[in-house]
């Protein structure tokens, strides 16, 4: 249920920027999401599941660049100003 969830926001938020999104069966709790061949979470990898708004940065920053998220980014940036 998770991955369709992530499969929907991240296809709602890039509806003209990606080509596909696919949900591979796996087993074991195997998690990964990768654009192009890049592998940008692994569950195993970093021990859970990506914050959404990470994810969207993620893909954002490879697929548009330019795009502003709106509240996605500005969160983003309030966190990394706190730290």
């Amino acid at each position: 249920m998770r991955a369709a969830w992530y499969a929907q926001e991240v296809l709602t938020t890039f509806p003209r920027d990606l080509g596909e999104v696919a949900l591979v069966p796996g087993i074991g709790g195997v998690f990964e999401i990768r654009l192009e061949g890049e592998t940008l979470w692994s569950r195993k990898e970093q021990k859970g599941f990506p914050e959404l708004a990470d994810l969207k940065r993620q893909v954002r920053d490879r697929v548009a660049p330019d795009r502003d998220l709106g509240h996605t980014d500005r969160a983003g940036q309030a966190s990394s100003e706190s730290s």
